[in-house]
C-alpha cells in the first residue's frame, strides 16, 4: 500500500513541510492537532472549547483517511497549564471511553500563546 498525505489545507503544513495526516499501511498518523476552529477561523480562549475543537478536528483528517476515533491506538497530549488536566481529562475519557488508547499527557510550551492544549493520535485499521 503507497504512503499518503491528508493535508487540512493549511499554509503552515506546507512552510514546515508536514502532513495534517499521514496513512502508511494499516496506521494512520494524526499530526499535534490544536483547537483551532476553520470553520470561524478562529481558537476559543477556553481550553475545555479548545479540547472537544481538537477531537472534531482529529476526527476529520481520520476521516479523510479513512480511519475513525475507534481505530486509535496511541494519543499524545499537550497541555501548557499543568492546572487545566482536571478540565481536559474528562473531555479526552469521554471520546475515549471506550477505545481506551495508549496515553501520555505532558505539559509543554506551544508555538502560539492562545494554544492551550494540541493532541496527536495514532491509528491503526482494525482486521475485518
Amino acid at each position: 500500500m503507497a504512503r499518503r498525505l491528508i493535508s487540512s489545507g493549511s499554509t503552515f503544513e506546507k512552510l514546515a513541510g508536514y502532513s495534517r495526516a499521514v496513512v502508511d499501511g494499516e496506521f494512520c498518523f494524526v499530526s499535534g492537532t490544536t483547537g483551532y476552529d476553520y470553520s470561524k477561523m478562529a481558537i476559543s480562549p477556553d481550553v475545555a472549547e479548545q479540547t472537544e475543537q481538537c477531537f472534531a478536528n482529529i476526527r476529520k483528517a481520520l476521516a479523510e483517511a479513512g480511519f475513525a476515533l475507534e481505530d486509535t491506538v496511541r494519543v499524545q497530549i499537550h497541555l501548557t497549564h499543568a492546572g487545566d488536566f482536571d478540565k481536559v481529562a474528562p473531555i479526552v475519557g469521554k471520546h475515549f471511553a471506550d477505545i481506551r488508547p495508549a496515553n501520555t499527557t505532558v505539559v509543554s510550551q506551544l508555538l502560539n500563546a492562545d494554544m492551550k492544549i494540541e493532541i496527536e493520535v495514532t491509528a491503526k485499521k482494525r482486521s475485518p
